[in-house]
């Protein structure tokens, strides 16, 4: 720190002072016992951070004009119906639309009919992956100076499915064709990573298998075929840790910079960040809204450009407008009463998360080096070692919540005997198990207390 004005009055104290200080207090106690603790990415946390601790490492930096918007998703099964309610959630302080495209023979036109394409943030995500279709809403986009992100991440599918859209031949063939159409207005390209914290991975996992996602794709479209550009979106899911997730999502963008760079490629990275579906419950669910505070905190304050809340009770009821309305109205407190709208710098400087952003970006990059010299992303899915990883990083989870060691109010701890939910239940809220065919075994996501719920139900 620069010392000035009433700080000249203060002599400087190292961190090695701190720790003496505080080895003193401890009256014979461990140090390291005592107050340092392990994360299940490796990290030792310690009960302090000093400037010293940011000496010879360089720090995250961000454009001083960043924002974020506040997003709303949208499913369009019906185009009329879903722009309806897209028009009525922009008047209500959305600021970004999400639609969920469920089928090829939707009317794009009568989708986004009223919508002021050039001012709103638009994203998709497609349930099908076909070349005329979605040409034309690229057309549509295009002709109307839209901007939006329209996720196509065929590697994704493969992993959450276990199958491709179509085969490898026809999926890629399809992907060359749309990825050529992208411009700095219409991103092409996504790349899931919710997907692997939802089934359990660690942050260095999620960050690892997300880069080396994104890189099979900058291996197979030429840097040339891309005009020296190659806008990608990606979609986090944000957890608990509070601390670490702001930090998580910093290092993301701090590697795919470092990534891109490799190639010669101007890569602008965009972030679309949701609350994790893993620590959410069925019982006691209106913690869920404290939940999702928290996360879409650390969501803005690692610098995510759009936050899209999910409803406290979305895990057993169908969409509904006071779900969605609180779960967006959370945001709205956060950017217009709490002063987050201009975030992006609240977190610069912090030691403590300056810190845990080179950690986390160091560790991940050994891994995704680790799983390159392997043969890759596809050939980790392929032989099932990252699955492998992801399950035994959610089984030491499972174990610690078993536990009680990570603590979920109203389900593990503090229970409220009185719960019932047995007749409330408008969606099945558990893992759906069905046998069929896969290429690969596929990523599934679960919730740490699914097992608990489904005894509390039974002895309902």
């Amino acid at each position: 720190m620069n010392k000035s004005g009433l700080f000249n009055e203060f002599p400087e104290v190292t961190a090695k002072q701190w720790k003496q200080k505080i080895q003193m207090d401890l009256k014979g106690a461990d140090y390291n016992e005592a107050l340092v603790w392990e994360s299940l990415e490796g990290i030792n946390v310690k009960p302090f951070y000093h400037q010293e601790d940011l000496e010879n490492i360089p720090t995250f930096s961000l454009s001083k004009d960043h924002s974020w918007s506040v997003g709303q998703s949208i499913y369009a099964g019906d185009a009329e119906k879903a722009n309806t309610k897209a028009k009525e959630v922009l008047n209500k302080g959305a600021e970004s639309l999400i639609f969920t495209i469920p089928k090829e023979e939707i009317d794009v036109e009568a989708l986004l009919s009223g919508i002021k394409l050039e001012e709103i943030q638009l994203y998709f995500h497609f349930d099908f992956l076909a070349l005329e279709p979605i040409k034309k809403l690229v057309s549509l986009l295009k002709e109307k100076n839209g901007k939006a992100h329209l996720n196509l991440d065929i590697i994704g599918h493969l992993a959450k499915d276990g199958n491709w859209y179509h085969n490898l031949e026809k999926d890629h063939e399809i992907f060359d064709e749309l990825v050529h159409l992208g411009t700095s207005d219409v991103s092409i390209l996504g790349v899931d990573i919710s997907q692997y914290q939802n089934a359990g991975a660690n942050m260095v996992q999620q960050l690892a298998y997300g880069l080396a996602h994104a890189n099979e794709y900058l291996n197979h479209v030429s840097s040339s075929a891309v005009e020296k550009s190659f806008p990608v979106t990606f979609t986090v899911a944000v957890g608990g840790n509070y601390f670490f997730e702001i930090a998580k999502l910093r290092a993301l963008r701090w590697l795919w910079n470092s990534l891109t760079s490799e190639y010669g490629i101007k890569s602008e990275c965009k972030i679309l960040a949701f609350p994790s579906k893993r620590n959410k419950t069925l019982y006691d669910y209106n913690v869920n809204m404290l939940r999702t505070t928290s996360e879409c905190m650390s969501a803005v304050l690692g610098v995510a450009d759009t936050v899209c809340n999910l409803p406290y009770d979305g895990l057993y009821h169908k969409d509904n407008e006071f779900g969605e309305r609180i779960a967006r109205n959370q945001l709205l407190l956060l950017k217009e009463e709490s002063y987050l709208g201009e975030a992006s710098q609240i977190a610069a400087g912090s030691y403590y998360i300056e810190s845990l952003t080179h950690q986390l970006a160091e560790k991940a990059l050994a891994l995704f080096k680790q799983l390159e010299k392997g043969g890759g992303f596809l050939d980790g899915l392929k032989k099932g070692t990252i699955q492998q990883k992801i399950k035994e990083n959610a089984e030491k989870e499972q174990e610690l919540f078993d536990e009680g060691k990570i603590v979920s109010l109203g389900t593990n701890k503090y229970q409220n005997p009185a719960d019932r939910m047995k007749d409330n239940l408008e969606l099945y809220p558990f893992v759906k198990t069905k046998a069929r065919k896969t290429i690969i075994e596929p990523i599934i996501e679960k919730r740490l207390a699914e097992g608990s719920e489904q005894k509390r139900l039974n002895d309902e």
